[in-house]
């Protein structure tokens, strides 16, 4: 395992010499001119599309250079938003950031500005999370029917394509592929989930050969003169349930390289009658708040092979 050693010090917000455009769970996102964005991803951290109140250190860096490793794996076959997630290249296109690299550095993505689909391409290779507690109350997902007789984290083959509309702020909801055709027309909705499988899929094979599971992930996609184009987070912690494949045994939660502890720390309080799944959360304990820093390291080494060099950004 990658050593991860946390500071008590994470970036919950930033200010910025651009229009601020919109404030996101996660993300800054400021306007630079008409045809770009930046992306700046903070250490927020949500869990059942709640925002914490604590900042989990080094969170954005970690999203930020894990969506750009991905991207640039992908370059050859999926056209992107990324222009790019280095700190100098950005300030060289965008001058008035100069005094201000010590915030981006790391966490910002300047990126082509594209018109957001309004859906979470959500894919599921294993039954997990909010999929398996609906199955096991309903045997459905998103209302549709699935075989009888699985058991948690069980694999599904073939993965199944699980549309969600977005929410800002509050719970995305899980909808039928047929409601999806219906908010985007046949063709944009046929291709969004080509693309989300075949990215899916790519991605598998790639943390497969890392000793890795990707349980589920989800994708947002935009356009840009008339081009569909692979936007926001791409296969990050915070997007995906990694899983260790050595340790994978069906029939129960698995042990995982992403923001897990945290959720299994809400679970509980929600269980203890202490919070009710809704803002305002819980108060985060400290050990909570390392181990899920901790945990972002180390998929970040674990994906990519390298240990993230935090010299460069902090």
């Amino acid at each position: 395992m990658f050593e991860a050693r946390p500071t008590p010090v994470g970036v919950p917000t930033t200010r910025l010499p651009l229009f601020h455009a919109a404030r996101g769970k996660v993300r800054d996102v400021y306007e630079v001119d008409d045809e770009r964005l930046l992306l700046v991803a903070t250490d927020r951290v949500s869990a059942f599309d709640v925002v914490m109140r604590e900042a989990v250190p080094y969170k954005g860096i970690v999203l930020t250079q894990l969506t750009a490793w991905w991207l640039r794996l992908l370059s050859a076959d999926v056209p992107h938003h990324m222009i790019s997630a280095n700190a100098d290249e950005i300030i060289r296109d965008v001058p008035e950031l100069a005094a201000h690299r010590a915030t981006i550095a790391g966490r910002a993505m300047l990126v082509k500005r594209a018109q957001i689909f309004p859906i979470e391409c959500v894919i599921r290779g294993y039954l997990s999370g909010s999929a398996w507690k609906e199955y096991a109350a309903h045997g459905t997902l998103a209302g549709e029917a699935l075989p009888a007789g699985l058991v948690e984290s069980d694999a599904l083959a073939p993965a199944i394509f699980s549309p969600a509309t977005k929410a800002v702020t509050g719970h995305d909801e899980n909808i039928t592929i047929d409601r999806m055709r219906g908010f985007l027309g046949e063709g944009h909705a046929r291709d969004l989930e080509a693309l989300t499988r075949m990215i899916y899929a790519r991605g598998v094979r790639v943390a497969a050969e890392r000793g890795i599971i990707i349980a589920d992930t989800k994708f947002e996609f935009g356009i840009v003169r008339g081009k569909i184009l692979l936007c926001d987070e791409v296969l990050t912690p915070d997007s995906s349930r990694f899983w260790p494949a050595d340790g994978y045994r069906p029939g129960g939660v698995q042990p995982s390289f992403d923001k897990q502890p945290l959720r299994d720390y809400l679970d509980r309080e929600r269980g203890a009658g202490r919070w009710n799944g809704e803002a305002p959360p819980p108060t985060l304990p400290e050990e909570i708040i390392d181990a899920t820093s901790a945990r972002y390291l180390d998929a970040y080494g674990r994906i990519t092979g390298a240990a993230l060099d935090l010299t460069q950004y902090t």
